[in-house]
């Protein structure tokens, strides 16, 4: 007969930092946070072409590297790369979450040609809990596409008003409202509950 007490506590989880083109400077929320709340950046090798196989390769590489579990907090092209890298790797039971801030519209006429081999965007639905946090005034992608992107990878949406790129010009300094939704995220986890079930934020706007 087992001994009364041995249910184990849940593995604590580890906070990846998927940045997009040209990386997260001092001032991105990102680099806060990896500060304040001892988040691992995921480094690539190049961020001013980024080839799609080779970034889809190193998470692949930084998710093997331990056996904690991993919450994925990307900003602009890393949505892409979560959603690209998901719909490829066979190592996707090692996330349990994915925060997606601003992702951009890669299939635009206007987008710089260091970004077209991220073209098409990957629009199969993610394999875990995804919540997209969008802003009203994104110059690099609109409202409806930005919806049209959390549809396809079956994401809830944040609507933030007018933030821009929601990046580092956007002045939100450490965002602890972006903190606040993503600790949503993972209590859930924590206490055994699902995400959606622990976030009240559900189909709502952040204000």
């Amino acid at each position: 007969m087992p001994a009364l007490g041995d249910a184990r506590p849940p593995t604590p989880t580890r906070t990846l930092l998927l940045p997009g083109w040209l990386n997260s400077d001092a001032m991105h929320w990102q680099s806060r946070w990896e500060v304040l709340h001892a988040c691992e950046r995921v480094q690539q090798a190049d961020w001013q072409w980024p080839r799609r196989g080779d970034w889809m390769t190193r998470l692949d590489d930084v998710l093997l590297a331990s056996t904690r579990p991993a919450v994925l907090v990307a900003h602009s092209l890393g949505c892409h790369l979560v959603a690209s890298w998901a719909a490829h790797s066979q190592h996707t039971g090692r996330v349990c979450a994915a925060l997606l801030v601003a992702p951009p519209d890669t299939e635009r006429d206007d987008m710089p040609p260091n970004l077209f081999n991220w073209r098409p965007i990957a629009r199969q639905r993610l394999p875990f809990e995804s919540l997209v946090v969008s802003s009203t005034d994104d110059p690099y992608c609109g409202p409806d596409r930005s919806a049209r992107m959390a549809s396809d990878w079956g994401s809830r949406v944040v609507t933030l008003g007018s933030h821009g790129h929601i990046n580092g010009a956007s002045g939100l300094g450490d965002w602890p409202e972006g903190w606040a939704l993503l600790q949503q995220m993972t209590q859930g986890m924590t206490h055994g509950l699902s995400p959606s079930q622990a976030d009240p934020t559900h189909g709502g706007q952040l204000r």
